[in-house]
């Protein structure tokens, strides 16, 4: 049993399906990748797991509890950070006052916490009094990532983490997603970029039409012919 599953999910907006009995999941420390063509239903997976889906069949576990029925906010509350793709950010706010909004859910000292985030991302700390509007697009990710991870979550999922950053910034943020899942935090994410995705994942899942197509280790994808010729260029 994963530490989190979405199993057998089917559901989608309104009347019509966009997943399909679609099973992804994720052990503590573990990264897991959810790869896949434009509109395999990648990013509505993810915000299933995350609650913000309806589901007509199947169910979400953590830790072996059923949270199908919690909300979003509770599942917040049960150790679980979502990092959406666009307005991830409070442009207005200093990068600070991001990272102390992440911290809604706790009552205790959040210091030692903001200090782990700043010495993740180093420039975070350099621009702590600016607006998070002002930062270039990875380092608003980075703000992002560090806001989830104020609520010390146990598992923390990214919608494209890398979208629309420079190949030398999309490196940076998987080098910090492999040091955050050292730490003992389960880590499912969504990415277009799934070869270099699939590079770093203990598991991936390759997903068409909003169901299963593959299921394998990272590496195993990779060197899977099938998967390589269809999904990543050969």
């Amino acid at each position: 049993m994963s530490f989190l599953v979405g199993e057998n999910m089917t559901g989608g907006y309104g009347g019509a399906d966009i997943l399909h009995n679609c099973t992804i999941g994720v052990e503590k420390g573990e990264i897991a990748v959810i790869v896949g063509p434009n509109g395999a239903g990648k990013s509505t997976a993810m915000k299933a797991v995350f609650g913000m889906l309806k589901l007509r069949e199947g169910r979400v576990e953590l830790e072996g509890r059923d949270i199908t029925k919690l909300s979003p906010q509770d599942r917040v509350q049960e150790g679980m950070g979502f990092v959406p793709q666009t307005s991830n950010v409070f442009t207005s706010m200093s990068v600070e006052e991001n990272l102390e909004m992440g911290a809604f859910i706790r009552d205790d000292d959040i210091a030692e916490t903001m200090e782990q985030v700043f010495s993740l991302f180093p420039i975070l700390e350099e621009k702590r009094r600016q607006p998070a509007g002002e930062l270039s697009g990875g380092q608003r990710q980075q703000v992002a990532v560090g806001r989830a991870l104020m609520t010390q979550p146990k598992v923390l999922m990214l919608d494209e983490p890398t979208a629309g950053v420079s190949p030398i910034v999309m490196d940076e943020l998987f080098d910090r997603i492999i040091e955050i899942s050292k730490t003992g935090i389960a880590i499912l994410m969504v990415e277009q970029n799934a070869k270099h995705a699939l590079n770093i994942a203990d598991k991936g899942y390759v997903l068409v039409q909003g169901a299963n197509r593959y299921t394998d280790t990272g590496e195993a994808l990779l060197n899977n012919p099938d998967v390589r010729k269809a999904f990543l260029g050969g």
